[in-house]
């Protein structure tokens, strides 16, 4: 009895992949963040006397809400060296280092979380540049003496690479902004880091340095002279609202993407198109063939093997009868 073979199962219909991340295409946006916040610092230097209104602002209302984490942690860290200078040390670098180390980590080790947390921090700097330029803030260290406060970067110079006017490198101290401290994203770039490492860490030891990550950041940020504890506040709100904005801001950029894929092919089916009319239009091609004559090119004056005399390339003698 003829065995009839089962039909074949239909093949299962999957959803089209994400787009795979590559590093060449991550590391210029990266750049271009980083770019913006850095030039945003800079261009944006607002007016110095509303710069110092605002921040005496910011102490006039830490005083009325009885709050001063700021002054006992600038005298402990002025007379204390052995806190200050480490203190310096961690405000004019780990900013620069931990957070791009941590992308690359999640980028290499945490792929499928990586474009859903570089979305969030991306969109949370960016408001931080728009509180930098609607609100510019003299910092605690550059208000006068008699506020109480010491810079403490100036006061310690002479252990780091950084001059007396910022974090920056002696000598281009002027090319920075230094009334962006409203909000800090100091605090907010290490409260960052500090759920990557809680989240993603998988050890104990990278929980630990989670939550000790952002607290010891504020604490230096204060105890430097460069930011208020409402600036660390303010750099936590901020982080918040780009956590929430992140998702919209996710499907944008999909949405996008998917116009971008579909034009692009449409235009260039469109010149594909336009392209073989042109080059088979009154030519005697066949399917495949592309440049009239192809077939004489690759097997000479004759036809092809096994083509009838009809299609025999053009000046090829008739077959005897």
């Amino acid at each position: 009895m003829p065995q009839t073979e089962a039909p074949a199962p239909a093949p299962r219909t999957e959803a089209a992949p994400r787009t795979r991340l590559r590093w060449w295409t991550e590391l210029p946006l990266i750049v271009l963040v980083y770019a913006c916040y850095s030039g945003g610092r800079l261009l944006v230097r607002g007016d110095v006397s509303s710069a110092v209104d605002h921040g005496l602002a910011i102490l006039r209302l830490e005083k009325l809400l009885r709050l001063n984490a700021e002054h006992p942690l600038n005298r402990l860290f002025t007379s204390e060296p052995w806190l200050g200078v480490p203190a310096d040390f961690w405000y004019a670098s780990l900013h620069y280092v931990v957070t791009p180390a941590i992308l690359v980590w999640l980028f290499r080790a945490r792929a499928a979380h990586y474009r859903a947390v570089r979305t969030w921090l991306m969109t949370s700097t960016f408001i931080g540049l728009i509180g930098f330029t609607l609100l510019p803030t003299c910092p605690p260290r550059l208000l006068s003496p008699d506020h109480g406060f010491v810079d403490t970067m100036a006061h310690y110079s002479s252990y780091g690479w950084w001059g007396g006017e910022a974090s920056a490198p002696r000598g281009l101290g002027g090319m920075t902004n230094q009334y962006a401290a409203m909000p800090s994203l100091h605090v907010g770039w290490a409260l960052w880091c500090g759920v990557m490492l809680w989240r993603h860490g998988g050890t104990r030891w990278a929980k630990a340095a989670g939550v000790a990550y952002p607290l010891l950041t504020a604490l230096v940020v204060m105890g430097t002279a460069n930011h208020y504890l409402l600036d660390a506040v303010a750099g936590v709100a901020v982080m918040g609202v780009g956590l929430l904005l992140a998702p919209f801001v996710t499907r944008g950029a999909e949405r996008a993407r998917a116009l971008l894929a579909a034009r692009v092919p449409a235009v260039a089916g469109r010149s594909a198109g336009a392209g073989s009319a042109i080059v088979s239009g009154g030519c005697q091609t066949s399917a495949g063939e592309r440049i009239p004559r192809q077939r004489e090119t690759r097997f000479g004056s004759g036809a092809e093997p096994g083509a009838s005399s009809q299609d025999a390339g053009d000046g090829a003698p008739a077959a005897a009868r």
